[in-house]
Order: C-alpha cells, then structure tokens, then sequence
C-alpha cells in the first residue's frame, strides 16, 4: 500500500482467530495473502513499538491520534529515514484494516522526515571486472548473474530452477518487490557456467532424495495447489544452501537457499582485494547494471522494465540520458 493513501474502511475478508494473541494473528493473516516472512517479520517490529511507545495499550484501543503521535515520533526522536516511517505506516495499516478489520479516517498530519535523493554507488565497468575477479565458485557465479541481470540480491537467491530459461535466454522474476513480476536477460557469457551448477545442484537434490529430504520451501497456497512440488526438481532453488536445516514453523529438515549474510561479506571481501575505494554491496552490482545500459544508448522505459521499477523516475537516479527507440537489450556482462 502506498504510505500516501492512508484512508480505509472495514473491508470484508480473511479473519484471524480472536482467540489468538495479536503476533499469531498477524502471522495468520499475512500468511493467508502470501507475505514474505521477511515482512512479516518487519510489520512485527513496527507494531510491537507502536504498542510499547504506549504503554502497552493493545491497538484496539488507540487510533489515529496514537498512530500519528507514533509516526512523529520515529522521525523527531528516532530520526528514521522516509522508508522507515513508510514501512511502520503500512505495518500499522495492515494492522488496523486486515487483522482488527477498523476503520478510520485518514490520518491527520504527521512530521515526515526529509528526502534527500541519494546517489548510488556504481563502479565502472573495470571496477566490476576487478571485483569479480576476486569472486569463485557459488557466489562468483552469483556475483556475476546480479550484475548481469539487474537482480536484487534476494531475487537472486530465491530463483527457483523453473525461473532460468535457456530456450528463450531469460530469467522470470517472479514476486519481486511490490509483488511484481518481470523478465530479464540471461547472460550468454553464463550460460555453460549455470548449466554445469545446475548440474551440481541436481546431482545434490537426487543425493537429498535419496536420504528422504528434497523438500523445498514453498508459499502455502502453492503447496496446496502442487501437493508433490516441494519435492520436484523445477522447484528447487538455483542457489541451494550447503545445510539443511530446520524450519523453525514446520519443523521440518529442508534446504533453503544460500544466506544472504554470506554473499554480502563475500562481496565485501572482494571488494577490498580488488583495491576498490568505494562501499560495496551486492546492490552496488545492480546499480551498476542500470548505469552501463543507461551509458551504453540503451532506453530508459527497457530499462525501468528490466528493473522492475514502478516509476520511471526512480530509474532516472543513474543518469539522464538522451531516449532512443527501443531495441533488444544485451547483458552488460557480455561485452
């Protein structure tokens, strides 16, 4: 939900169990629309602030002059930045309309921290091949695919087999941010190397069968409409954690794919054996993925589409560049 559009009334629905306490509820109902645990696990922290700013009054007692006193709050005492204060807004949003299901009017005005437009760490193209230099084996190859494709780390990650396609050379991103899917380039310079992962992950899924594992995360719904997909090839994940571990809901040995902790150090590391005098993160590949196309003539509505931005002028935060009729888009990897 857009921060701007605060205004909701009671809306028929999914309803938690009244008997639950408020954290089951809200974990009921989020996963019966399918949110990611992250955010589940965002909203979580928000409330439980919103609770405890107010001497633990439950939510059913307050209302707008509590949320806008909270909202205040974070920016004048906390100093969170905008996005902070957006997601704590849509948290109790969420909170109010889909898991209490009351309504009330918009809200009133609340002291919002300043934007400042940021401009984005991008390395050069010999910067990027530095890096990646000093990347092998699992991660390398997922170093590589971020800036070769656009992907956010976490899309990245939770790539299942299906989402490569060799036949058409893309890649389906599906429920990226906003709930939004897209297509991107595969890079033909990673064609062979993905195809031999695949081959080892395959070989590591058939030894996980074998051993009665082989199951795979899957959303709820999915799970009931595919009763045997958590065991299929296609749905596993491209980049496989090394463990299997314990899902902490279910209980139940799985495995997940690589931790996103593990790429970030690495990409760090790497960055300081390249002798890079920037601060690098694996987004840093994605931002440099926009501005090379955006440098090499290429249209900045494809490249929004590649994105998977909602505004073009998110995307113009790379650079303005003169538009120029669109044309089939190459991997900046390949040249």
């Amino acid at each position: 939900m857009s921060p701007a559009n605060t205004s909701f009334g009671r809306r028929e629905g999914f309803r938690p169990n009244p008997k639950l306490r408020l954290r089951e509820q809200l974990r009921e109902v989020m996963r019966f629309k399918q949110f990611s645990r992250r955010t589940e696990e965002a909203y979580w922290i928000y409330i439980r602030q919103f609770i405890l700013f107010h001497g633990k009054r439950h939510p059913r007692e307050m209302g707008k002059p509590e949320i806008e006193a909270f909202l205040s709050h974070l920016t004048t005492a906390k100093l969170v930045a905008v996005s902070t204060q957006n997601q704590a807004l849509n948290a109790l949003v969420f909170l109010y309309r889909e898991v209490l299901h009351q309504p009330f009017d918009e809200l009133g005005p609340v002291e919002r921290p300043l934007r400042r437009p940021k401009v984005p760490v991008v390395l050069s193209q010999p910067e990027v091949a530095r890096l990646l230099a000093h990347m092998e084996g699992t991660l390398g190859l997922l170093a590589r695919l971020l800036y070769g494709t656009g992907l956010r780390l976490m899309e990245g990650l939770r790539l299942r087999v299906k989402d490569v396609d060799f036949g058409r050379n893309q890649i389906i991103v599906h429920d990226g941010k906003g709930f939004k899917d897209r297509v991107t380039m595969l890079p033909e310079v990673l064609r062979t190397e993905l195809k031999a992962h695949l081959q080892r992950v395959a070989a590591l899924h058939e030894q996980d069968l074998k051993l009665g594992l082989g199951r795979v995360w899957l959303l709820g719904a999915l799970r009931v409409k595919y009763p045997n997909a958590e065991r299929e090839w296609i749905w596993q994940y491209v980049f496989p954690s090394k463990r299997i571990s314990v899902d902490p809901e279910t209980k139940l040995r799985r495995r997940h794919h690589v931790d996103e902790m593990a790429v970030q150090r690495a990409v760090k590391a790497s960055a300081r054996l390249a002798g890079l005098q920037k601060v690098v993160t694996p987004h840093t590949l994605r931002h440099s993925f926009a501005t090379h196309l955006l440098e090499n003539g290429y249209d900045i509505r494809t490249v929004q589409d590649l994105l998977g931005h909602k505004d073009v002028s998110t995307t113009q935060i790379y650079t303005h560049v003169m538009q120029k009729p669109g044309i089939g888009v190459k991997s900046p990897l390949d040249n």
